[in-house]
């Protein structure tokens, strides 16, 4: 899946799982669940494409044997400090993160499910990619992409994106629009550094 899908994802889960508890996605949860919806990759695709240290993008961190208790610790964590819902906003993501890639080919173009990096390293991942680290295992990925937006199958994909993405737009809207206070301090910090 790409960032902003995984970031749809999760942000739909949060912001549903929030309006059962008459709670709203504010500034701090809407950071918590960008976080925790790309952890995964901000943590296995450095690791494989620039430090060679993992066979696969899709490895470690996507592994249920590391996410798992990971999440139990962070909501530990939350619990500790009397802030669950931020603890929350970022495992719920997290995990939703891990069946998304498993299924994403399924769902999207009528692949097979892969179920693998779940079940790392007990299912060895082959070395993926083209070993031409971060940006350029980057750039290959979108051109990939690229080519595949221009194929007639495409069509059932790019339905399923604007429905994904349009809720995703939808929800954030009723939500008040977080985050964008948080993108305005970060402007603000940086401005000020200049």
């Amino acid at each position: 899946m790409w960032p902003w899908e995984h970031f749809a994802v999760g942000y739909i889960v949060v912001s549903l799982l929030g309006r059962r508890r008459a709670c709203r996605v504010d500034d701090r949860l809407f950071a918590a669940v960008l976080f925790g919806s790309q952890f995964p990759d901000l943590v296995d695709k450095p690791l494989a494409w620039t430090f060679s240290v993992l066979p696969s993008g899709t490895t470690l961190a996507h592994s249920v044997f590391v996410a798992v208790p990971l999440s139990l610790v962070v909501l530990a964590w939350g619990r500790g400090r009397g802030d669950r819902r931020l603890a929350v906003a970022f495992v719920v993501p997290y995990l939703c993160h891990l069946p998304g890639d498993a299924l994403y080919a399924a769902l999207t173009v009528g692949g097979q499910p892969s179920f693998d990096a779940l079940l790392w390293p007990l299912v060895p991942k082959a070395p993926g990619g083209t070993s031409a680290g971060l940006i350029g295992e980057t750039l290959y990925y979108l051109g990939r992409y690229q080519t595949f937006l221009a194929r007639p199958e495409a069509v059932r994909y790019l339905l399923l994106e604007t429905g994904l993405l349009g809720t995703a737009l939808a929800l954030w809207v009723g939500d008040g629009r977080p985050g964008l206070g948080l993108f305005g301090h970060i402007v603000s910090r940086f401005r000020s550094w200049q």
